[in-house]
């Protein structure tokens, strides 16, 4: 019997440790949609024939990398904050307190991109409902939906991007139109018949967004008129990877779903450069071409595919190099740096000219050497840059705070769980929780 006892505390033993405690490794928490689950499988697949960077590199003794220009963010009007894709390093006031927990927005499910200027939160939810909620009232100011009863069981995706208190709309159902939310009326709609599938750019009068088909679409921003149309591949198979468009001053970049890149002028509305990404000659389900959203700077486009990642010149299209990793989320790109959390949990600093690795560190190893747990693997969902920190949010409400040379210096789990993808407000993050409420953390 004494045999037995002891048999049993052993097992609890074995299967009790301190991080169960820490909850860091949990993810009981996140809800996974069919698409973010067929989404993963399908990238597995895509990369189950590549064999990927997996080596840990420590930085050389004595080097610092450079940190860039903090500013005090007040407005998110892009879904992936600006022009070009890429955050800035944000100011955090970092006390991880609840400063703020709204009441639930909507009853169906909210997309997980928000939006957010003169103190107004805007996001959309799948039966097409844009809801305004103010932080100054406290309370939902506005709630429109453009969409008519014969359209009501159709599951609405929306595509979304504010300028001016005027919000633009684009859907799967062929539809783009102007919202202007504070007259809370439509300025103009047009069914285009070919549902919308990227997110949306603004430059000047012009509205770049993509269809199914692949087609770019530039339109007048103040009528919804076509200005031009450019046809590009379209893919024989569709996967879950989404059109995407990032911008500088001058150009627009379109990565399509078939791989290839386009740079189009801005002003004159051709094309300057275009660039395959997809080397597959079998375009089989095997061989589907999968990338996240492409970011941008004065110098180069970065695009993290399923097999490499790119860093090509903006001017010409020329690949100044490619490596042989990829990323499950978008990458940071400083004016000097890029920094990207590979497939395999690395933590890994570029240097952007030159392509070398700075740094390459596991993030599931640095997790557990920090709190003397047993290493296990860590759910990231964004990686951001604040207060000169990188802070990378895991899926189960847990932040990693890296300095800029790559040492984990703080693990804090938020007090409020995360659901949509966060965004920093004068100080604060804002983000949506499982139960459709804002939760604003100072």
């Amino acid at each position: 019997m004494r045999l037995f006892y002891t048999l049993i505390i052993l097992i609890l033993f074995q299967n009790c440790s301190f991080d169960n405690k820490t909850g860091i490794w949990k993810n009981e928490n996140i809800i996974s949609t069919k698409e973010d689950t067929d989404l993963f499988r399908e990238f597995k697949k895509l990369a189950s024939t590549q064999v990927f960077f997996d080596k840990i590199i420590p930085i050389s003794k004595g080097f610092k990398l450079e940190k860039p220009k903090q500013i005090n963010n007040t407005e998110w009007t892009d879904v992936y904050y600006d022009k070009s894709n890429n955050f800035e390093n944000f100011t955090y006031n970092n006390a991880n307190q609840i400063l703020f927990k709204s009441k639930k927005l909507s009853k169906y499910k909210i997309n997980d991109l928000i939006l957010f200027e003169k103190n107004n939160l805007i996001v959309s939810d799948q039966k097409g409902n844009i809801i305004i909620y103010s932080i100054k009232d406290k309370k939902i100011i506005s709630k429109f939906n453009f969409y008519k009863k014969r359209f009501k069981k159709i599951e609405k995706k929306l595509n979304l991007i504010l300028e001016n208190n005027i919000i633009y709309v684009s859907d799967n159902l062929g539809y783009l139109y102007s919202y202007n939310y504070k007259e809370n009326k439509v300025n103009w709609a047009k069914n285009y018949k070919i549902p919308f599938r990227s997110n949306l750019k603004i430059s000047k009068n012009k509205i770049f967004a993509a269809n199914v088909n692949n087609n770019l679409i530039i339109l007048d921003k103040k009528t919804g008129s076509v200005l031009k149309l450019i046809p590009t591949e379209e893919s024989l198979v569709q996967n879950k990877f989404v059109n995407n468009l990032s911008q500088t001053k001058d150009l627009t970049f379109f990565l399509n779903t078939y791989g290839s890149l386009y740079a189009i002028k801005n002003d004159k509305m051709n094309i300057n450069w275009f660039l395959n990404l997809n080397r597959a000659l079998d375009l089989n389900t095997s061989n589907l071409f999968y990338s996240n959203q492409i970011v941008s700077n004065n110098n180069n486009v970065v695009v993290t595919a399923n097999q490499y990642t790119y860093v090509i010149d903006v001017k010409t299209g020329s690949i100044i190099y490619k490596i042989n990793l990829t990323s499950l989320i978008k990458p940071l790109i400083t004016e000097k740096y890029l920094f990207l959390v590979s497939g395999k949990n690395l933590l890994i600093s570029f240097d952007l000219k030159t392509g070398e690795i700075i740094y390459s560190y596991n993030i599931n190893q640095k997790i557990a050497e920090f709190l003397n747990i047993k290493e296990k693997e860590a759910q990231i969902k964004n990686i951001f840059m604040a207060n000169n920190k990188i802070l990378i949010f895991l899926k189960n409400s847990f932040i990693l705070k890296f300095n800029i040379n790559g040492e984990l210096e703080d693990v804090q789990k938020l007090p409020s769980k995360i659901n949509s993808s966060p965004i920093f407000i004068d100080g604060s993050v804002l983000f949506l929780d499982f139960k459709k409420k804002l939760s604003i953390i100072n």
